[in-house]
């Protein structure tokens, strides 16, 4: 009797041994692939307690869920000769539990080297400027290159691919703070041009406006003289009627185009002077001298005469170059 239930309870205890060996948990973000005896079997088991043969069967648990995967710092050369570091983050996750354990041996090492390698070539075939401004398009490039090799082999979707950091060298850093500050004058420039264009044409319009009424330009002169008459100052204004300095304008005009009336009256009055007045006639030999006595006074006389009649007659140097000019 004590012999049967020795062997009731080793039969237990080996069935229940059994019964634990041959039940798996398999979770609700699990897939389950079964080997028997290395063979895979085809049907997946879903989430839940899934039986399995105690021996010769062998049950590997693959995960449905995204995973993340940082990718080491990679050295690269840009398109325009730029050398710098880059670091990126992979969301994958597996669609087909057979291929990701069958295909390759270890999936998530396998990622990481595809991404390595596909961010060097991508950052290889752009410049710099797409890679700071434009890194959706870097990303989307990326993803485009990862799927190829991970999605049909591996089971493997590659689901985003996000650059996280882009180190620049010292040198290049300062160079783009420098044109950067520059980019900023620049634009404070434009919008200082602008403006002040804007505020010329403004005044332009308004001083036409002013001048189309004059009441207006009386309201402005008042309302300033109200301004500044209401400051704690002070300075005196005293308003200028602009109807005096239209008479004195006008005045000033008129006495310039008389003073220009009478020196061309002058100049038509004066005598043409020919080229042949400038050219003096050759001499004639003088007559002989015959002796004659004449009074000192009337010798005086006479040269006084002869010499203003020549200071009269002889032209002036304005009348030769108007004749000449004529």
């Amino acid at each position: 009797m004590g012999v049967l239930i020795t062997v009731l309870a080793v039969c237990a205890v080996a069935g229940l041994v059994l019964l634990a060996l041959s039940v798996r948990n398999v979770q609700q973000y699990e897939k389950g692939v079964v080997f028997r005896f290395g063979r895979l079997l085809p049907d997946i088991r879903g989430p839940g307690l899934r039986v399995i043969r105690p021996i010769g069967d062998r049950m590997r648990k693959v995960s449905v869920q995204t995973e993340v995967l940082g990718i080491p710092p990679q050295g690269s050369i840009t398109a325009d000769n730029v050398t710098l570091t880059v670091d990126a983050v992979v969301y994958f996750k597996v669609i087909d539990p057979v291929k990701a354990l069958v295909n390759v041996r270890n999936y998530p090492a396998a990622v990481s080297q595809i991404a390595q390698t596909s961010l060097r070539s991508v950052i290889g075939r752009a410049d710099l400027d797409t890679l700071l401004s434009d890194r959706d398009h870097i990303n989307a490039e990326l993803k485009k290159v990862m799927d190829a090799p991970t999605e049909e082999p591996w089971g493997l979707r590659i689901e985003r691919v996000e650059i996280k950091d882009i180190a620049l060298p010292e040198s290049m850093m300062r160079s783009m703070s420098k044109q950067a500050e520059a980019e900023r004058e620049r634009r404070a420039r434009v919008i200082a041009a602008d403006g002040e264009f804007q505020a010329s044409q403004r005044l332009t319009d308004a001083a036409a406006t002013m001048a189309d009424t004059p009441g207006a330009l009386q309201l402005r002169l008042l309302q300033t003289v109200v301004d500044v008459s209401a400051e704690k100052n002070s300075t005196l204004v005293m308003p200028f009627p602009v109807e005096m300095l239209r008479f004195f304008d006008h005045q000033s005009r008129e006495t310039d185009g008389e003073s220009a009336g009478r020196r061309v009256h002058r100049i038509t009055r004066r005598p043409a002077l020919t080229t042949s007045a400038l050219i003096p006639e050759p001499a004639t030999p003088a007559p002989a001298l015959t002796p004659s006595v004449s009074l000192p006074g009337e010798r005086a006389g006479s040269r006084a005469e002869v010499a203003r009649e020549r200071r009269d007659n002889w032209p002036t140097r304005r009348d030769a170059e108007e004749s000449l000019s004529g």
